[in-house]
């Protein structure tokens, strides 16, 4: 089994530090390791930043883990990798169906809370757009994002509008959000139905609400793990998500990817929803969560494939 790693930006021979401990895991688990230089790949030298792996002499699986990538330059480094017969596990294709909301929508729609969106190359010229498909949400609670990412812990000023009628507060929290993402907007705005979720307090450092949730990873469709997501709150683990899973296997057949995550929270009420699917690729794993078993899970399954 190959994975593959970002490098030190100050040394290519050494992991990122955020994945040392991905790293060490899955080569001490007997995986073969390599790494490849996100800072060369973002400069458009998709090339250069495989440079350190060999040529294979047949198609070799790999799966990497690492930073967030926007499809572009996830597509580069698949191209890249594959020229030296190494294979990320997910298409580009597959990428961005478990990595851009848009594209798993369809598929979770039914246990998710409503939502729209609109590509950013629509808002060139102002929030019309926005406004216009907003009428669906009448006087309700909504939070902000864009296709990939929120900035919940900024909850008041670019996630949270208490009512979807009032323009002002929504230009406020919408440019905010658009203002700080800048360049690192991804896809465009999403705007989703607010859901009152179960509470575990609120986060130490911004104060955002924490809610009971759960990461699930899924290879080839089967589930292979189920984390805590906040490293922050206490759960409750008489409580967990795992008796409640059965309908969200069903959902997770319909992603149209390989390796992905999906995030489950319970709700004030006792329901559970699809709060998010992600790419496994670059989903984090919790601190609290255990490499050894998640590592260990990904190679088994693969090996059964």
């Amino acid at each position: 089994m190959k994975f593959v790693f970002c490098s030190d930006p100050l040394d290519e021979k050494a992991p990122d530090m955020e994945y040392l401990r991905e790293y060490e895991t899955a080569r001490g688990l007997g995986a073969d390791v390599y790494l490849i230089s996100l800072e060369a790949l973002l400069e458009g030298g998709a090339e250069r930043a495989v440079r350190r792996l060999p040529v294979f002499e047949t198609r070799e699986v790999f799966v990497y883990r690492g930073w967030m990538l926007k499809p572009d330059d996830y597509e580069r480094l698949y191209q890249a990798l594959s020229d030296k017969n190494a294979i990320l596990i997910n298409s580009p294709e597959e990428y961005r169906n478990g990595h851009e909301f848009p594209y798993a929508y369809e598929a979770i729609k039914a246990v998710t809370p409503f939502s729209i969106w609109v590509p950013k190359e629509e808002l060139n010229e102002g929030l019309t757009p926005l406004f216009e498909k907003m009428d669906v949400f009448g006087n309700k609670p909504v939070l902000v994002k864009d296709y990939v990412k929120s900035r919940k812990h900024e909850w008041d000023d670019a996630c949270f509008i208490p009512d979807a009628s009032d323009r002002e507060g929504v230009r406020r929290v919408a440019e905010n959000f658009l203002n700080r993402q800048g360049t690192d907007l991804n896809g465009g705005l999403v705007i989703r139905e607010f859901a009152a979720l179960a509470g575990l307090g609120v986060h130490p450092k911004s104060g955002m609400p924490l809610a009971q949730e759960y990461r699930l990873f899924f290879l080839d469709h089967q589930m292979i793990a189920c984390m805590d997501y906040w490293d922050e709150a206490a759960y409750e683990h008489e409580s967990r998500a795992d008796s409640t899973l059965a309908p969200f296997l069903k959902v997770a057949e319909r992603i149209e990817s390989r390796f992905f995550t999906m995030d489950l929270a319970k709700t004030a009420g006792g329901e559970w929803l699809v709060i998010e699917v992600g790419d496994g690729q670059v989903s984090g794993l919790p601190i609290q969560a255990d490499a050894a078993y998640f590592y260990r899970a990904i190679i088994e399954g693969l090996a059964k494939g």
